[in-house]
């Protein structure tokens, strides 16, 4: 799990809490049709806040037909096949239709799921089909059909989506095809994306967006030079158009050229938006040069600069090591919240300039100003607790969790960031601990269910208690690649290699992240497939050469 990136009725919010506190008691029978469906569905709500999904999709089908609920038959049919149980979906599915006949797009394209899990490429088609003939937003539902069957029947997906191309049944709209290109490359499928590429150049020729997906396509392929052609085709149009600005910007960036990435985002008119984040551009191609000259263009335009603006020059000048001048921009901030934010920097300003006892004092002050909002008073402690780490002072960077917890009891990023320096010092109980406390607050936080649940997967062997935890964060965030990252880990701790890889590839697709690469590389070994395996390796060193599960992975497998 990326480490880290840093919710119902009150009727849910009741039963979450309990079902959070009674997560080993045994299950209760299944009650009877004849038994009351709010007890049923009761039931449902404890199973599915303790990761039971069988159990929860059993009991919301049971609640279904006491109540004889479409409601409760379509969670019943949903639930099922997240927890890949296709028999009990099925007979949901059939109670769901039979209490709501009327036909919809969510219930067809869970109908396409079914068909393909089940290995029936005919009755998918049919159903897929069907949903692309409304010639409006059915195309999202297959899309979602032929993902939810990639876990069970990879080659039967890649044949369909094969057929549909063939077809040409897809709409004669841009958006559809890139989504379709995107699924196929993320099932590895360079013959089908090629072909669906080549469609997209002739049924779209001059669009932009076109030219940016063969550059992807061919960034992923490893011809760099190639893709860098076609972006450089594409500066002029940018210039007229913020939005494929930005796109192309942040193509670049994945191609390794922030510099270029900040120089694209030159063009046209500039906001704040767009001065912060060529600033974090030229920052990470290290250009001091082009740093400065963002910092003069900033200074020249601000005659008399907002609060916003005084910020963005503080940080600017911070990044170039100019930090009495920034000290001097974060003093002339305004205004009750920029101030807050002007103090936070200030003191890490102060740090930077080894005036260590005059930033933890500044730190101090913002805590207990009342006058302050409670976020940036909140943001100094976990300020303090970062300054304290790097100054290699383990008792002080506890001790700034311990005040900042007293001063805000039971807050959720304190937990949460103290619960990082547990796991960091291998004091699982106490990271465990943390997390439970901001479970018992906030029973669906899906951020503090995934890393507790990543947690029990990567540092004990509670590999079914960690499931339970990740597939309730699944059920809120079915498409978060951390989230995804956390289930392919825990599958491969369970003693399932080929079924983790997918999902591990799926997530790495959606963030390259050296976690998840490294998790990737270790799944690639085990299975044999150690080329592979290296070249997820150098791509986790690429990203953060001291990744602490790329250490552990190497370790693992002797590489």
């Amino acid at each position: 799990m990326p480490m880290p990136k840093r919710r119902g009725s009150r009727l849910l919010l009741c039963l979450a809490l309990l079902a959070g506190a009674l997560p080993a008691q045994a299950a209760k029978p299944l009650p009877s049709p004849a038994e009351d469906p709010l007890e049923a569905s009761i039931a449902g709500e404890f199973a599915l806040q303790a990761g039971q999904l069988p159990d929860a999709a059993r009991r919301y089908l049971q609640a279904a037909r006491a109540a004889s609920d479409p409601v409760l038959a379509e969670r019943a049919t949903r639930i099922a096949l997240l927890a890949n149980e296709d028999a009990l979906a099925r007979e949901s599915y059939g109670l769901w239709q039979s209490l709501a006949p009327q036909q919809s797009a969510p219930r067809q394209a869970v109908a396409a799921t079914l068909a393909l899990r089940a290995g029936d490429r005919r009755a998918a088609r049919r159903e897929l089909q069907g949903l692309l003939a409304d010639g409006g937003d059915g195309w999202k539902h297959v899309l979602a059909a032929l993902i939810g069957a990639v876990g069970k029947q990879p080659k039967l997906v890649v044949a369909v989506l094969d057929d549909l191309v063939d077809d040409g049944a897809l709409p004669d709209k841009l958006e559809p095809w890139l989504g379709f290109g995107g699924l196929a490359q993320r099932l590895e499928q360079p013959a089908v994306v090629e072909r669906i590429v080549q469609q997209v150049v002739a049924r779209f020729p001059g669009e932009p967006r076109v030219s940016l997906l063969r550059a992807q396509l061919l960034r992923e392929d490893g011809k760099l030079e190639q893709a860098r052609s076609l972006l450089a085709g594409l500066e002029d149009a940018a210039r007229s158009s913020p939005q494929l600005r930005w796109s192309l910007a942040g193509e670049y960036d994945a191609l390794g050229d922030a510099a270029q990435a900040a120089r694209v985002l030159s063009f046209g008119a500039q906001d704040e938006s767009s001065y912060a984040q060529r600033a974090a551009l030229l920052d990470k191609a290290k250009d001091k040069a082009g740093l400065a000259t963002l910092y003069d263009e900033l200074r020249r335009e601000a005659t008399r600069p907002n609060p916003m603006r005084r910020l963005l020059l503080g940080q600017v000048a911070e990044l170039l090591e100019r930090y009495e001048e920034a000290l001097a921009w974060y003093a002339n901030v305004p205004g009750e919240q920029a101030q807050g934010i002007a103090r936070l920097r200030s003191a890490n300003v102060m740090f930077q300039l080894q005036r260590k006892p005059q930033a933890y004092e500044a730190l101090r002050a913002i805590q207990s100003d009342a006058t302050l909002e409670e976020d940036a008073q909140r943001d100094a402690y976990l300020l303090e607790a970062e300054l304290r780490l790097k100054d290699k002072d383990a008792v002080g960077e506890l001790d700034a969790y311990s005040r900042g917890l007293a001063a805000f009891a039971d807050d959720e990023a304190l937990l949460y960031s103290r619960a990082l320096l547990w796991e960091r010092r291998d004091e699982i109980a106490k990271a465990e601990a943390d997390f439970r406390r901001i479970l018992v607050i906030a029973p669906d936080d899906v951020n503090a269910l995934n890393a507790l649940g990543y947690t029990l997967a990567d540092r004990t062997t509670r590999y079914k208690e960690a499931l339970e935890l990740i597939d309730r964060a699944r059920v809120a965030e079915p498409g978060n690649a951390a989230i995804i990252d956390s289930y392919g880990w825990v599958l491969f701790k369970l003693g399932k290699p080929r079924e983790a890889l997918g999902h591990l590839r799926h997530a790495f697709a959606l963030q390259k992240d050296a976690d998840i690469a490294s998790h990737l590389a270790q799944v690639l070994w085990v299975l044999g497939e150690k080329d592979e395996a290296r070249k997820y390796f150098e791509e986790a060193r690429r990203i953060d050469p001291e990744n602490r599960a790329l250490r552990r992975a190497l370790k693992d497998v002797g590489a």
